[in-house]
C-alpha cells in the first residue's frame, strides 16, 4: 500500500470518528415498553418505525441510546420516567461533543393524564406553560388547617397560594413558558389533524356526565401541563392542580394535562441554552391524553387509578397515535423548511 493510500484511509477513519451530527429536529419520548420496534409500543416506537430512525448511537451517560435517520436530520431518544431521569438524559445529550444542537428544534412528545373539564381522552395538547408540581412544602391531609384548601404549600411560603409570588429569578424551577410564537405556529399547523376515535373511547368518555368537553371527540388544543414525578389521581387533586397552575402562571395558564418529566426536561434545556449548546426557544411540548386525571361519577379515585370498572388506560394506543399524527406534521414542516427555519424560528400570532 502506498503512503498516499495509507494517509487517505487514516484521514477517512479520523473524519468518521469525529463526525458531528447536526439534527434539525430532536424527538424526545419518556418511556418505551420493550424494544424500540416490533413489539408493544411505548412513546418512542412509532417514531422509530415510521421516521426510520434506524441508526443507533450509544449514549452511555443517558437512559437510552440516541436513534437517528439516515442523514441525521432527525434524531430521537428516551429519557426515562420522571423529572430526574429527564434532566440527566437531556444533559448527557446536550453536552456530548458528537452533537451540535445549537439550531435544533425539540419536540417533547408523550402521553398524559387529562382534566375532563377541558377535552376528551385521545386529545393532543400543546403546552403553553409547564409548571413544577413537586417542589413545595406539605402537611399531611389529616393535619391540614380547616380553612386551607390543601396541605401543599408553595416553596418558601407559609400557607397555600400565598402572595406575592417569589421574584421571577427565584421561581424559575417552578414555571416555564414555551415560546408563544412557535407554539402558535405549531398549533395552527396541526389543529385540524384527524385523531383516532372508536367505540371504546366513546364508551369510556360517556361516563363523564358532569363534563361536557370530556364527552366530545378528541381534539387538538393548547393548555398548560403540570409536571410531577408523583403520579397523582382524583378529583380533589385535580382541583389542586388547577389552583397550582393558576398560581404559578399568575392566572395566564389553564391546567389541562399532567405528566412526570417536562420540568426536568426544560430545566436541562434552559441550562444548556446558557451554555450555548441548545436554544430553549425552539422547544415544543406535546402531551396526548391516555386517561383522565380523575374519576367519573360513581367511581372512587382508588378504583379509577387502579383501572377497576372503567379501564384506566382506554386511550393508551390512541394517545400514542395522536402524538405521532400531530407531532409528525411539525417535524416534517421543520425539515422541509430548513432553508428558512435554520436561521429564523417559525412564528404565528396567538389567537
Amino acid at each position: 500500500m502506498s503512503i498516499v493510500a495509507c494517509l487517505t484511509i487514516t484521514t477517512t477513519v479520523k473524519a468518521a470518528a469525529t463526525e458531528v451530527i447536526r439534527p434539525k429536529v430532536v424527538i424526545v419520548a419518556m418511556f418505551e415498553r420493550g424494544a424500540d420496534s416490533g413489539d408493544q409500543p411505548g412513546e418512542f416506537q412509532y417514531w422509530v418505525e415510521r421516521e426510520k430512525l434506524d441508526r443507533v448511537i450509544p449514549l452511555p451517560a443517558a437512559h437510552h441510546a440516541v436513534r437517528a435517520n439516515a442523514d441525521g436530520s432527525v434524531i430521537g431518544l428516551v429519557t426515562g420516567v420522571g423529572n430526574t431521569n429527564a434532566a440527566a438524559t437531556l444533559m448527557a445529550l446536550g453536552l456530548d461533543p458528537r452533537f451540535d444542537l445549537s439550531r435544533s428544534y425539540w419536540l417533547i412528545a408523550g402521553i398524559a393524564g387529562l382534566d375532563p373539564a377541558d377535552a376528551s381522552v385521545g386529545s393532543a395538547v400543546w403546552a403553553d406553560y409547564v409548571v413544577e408540581g413537586d417542589l413545595g412544602h406539605e402537611i399531611d391531609a389529616r393535619e391540614t388547617p380547616a380553612d386551607w384548601k390543601t396541605g401543599y404549600i408553595p416553596l418558601r411560603k407559609k400557607k397555600p397560594y400565598e402572595l406575592p409570588l417569589l421574584p421571577a429569578d427565584e421561581r424559575g424551577d417552578n414555571c416555564y413558558q414555551l415560546n408563544p410564537g412557535l407554539l402558535a405556529w405549531a398549533y395552527q399547523l396541526t389543529k385540524d389533524t384527524p385523531l383516532p376515535d372508536n367505540d371504546t373511547l366513546r364508551g369510556f368518555r360517556a361516563r363523564y356526565t358532569q363534563h361536557p368537553k370530556a364527552r366530545q371527540p378528541p381534539s387538538v388544543l393548547i393548555g398548560s401541563t403540570l409536571s410531577a414525578s408523583t403520579y397523582w389521581h382524583g378529583k380533589l387533586l385535580n382541583a389542586w392542580a388547577n389552583d397550582w397552575v393558576a398560581y404559578y402562571t399568575e392566572g395566564r395558564g389553564n391546567y389541562v394535562t399532567t405528566a412526570m418529566e417536562d420540568t426536568g426536561t426544560l430545566r436541562a434545556l434552559t441550562n444548556l441554552t446558557r451554555a450555548g449548546r441548545v436554544d430553549v426557544n425552539r422547544v415544543l411540548v406535546l402531551r396526548t391524553a391516555s386517561n383522565f386525571d380523575s374519576q367519573p361519577p360513581g367511581v372512587t379515585a382508588a378504583e379509577s387509578l387502579s383501572g377497576e370498572k372503567i379501564g384506566h388506560y382506554s386511550a393508551y394506543v390512541p394517545s400514542l397515535e395522536a402524538a405521532y399524527a400531530v407531532g409528525r406534521r411539525v417535524v416534517h414542516a421543520l425539515v422541509a423548511g430548513w432553508a428558512e427555519y435554520e436561521a429564523t424560528t417559525p412564528s404565528a400570532p396567538a389567537n
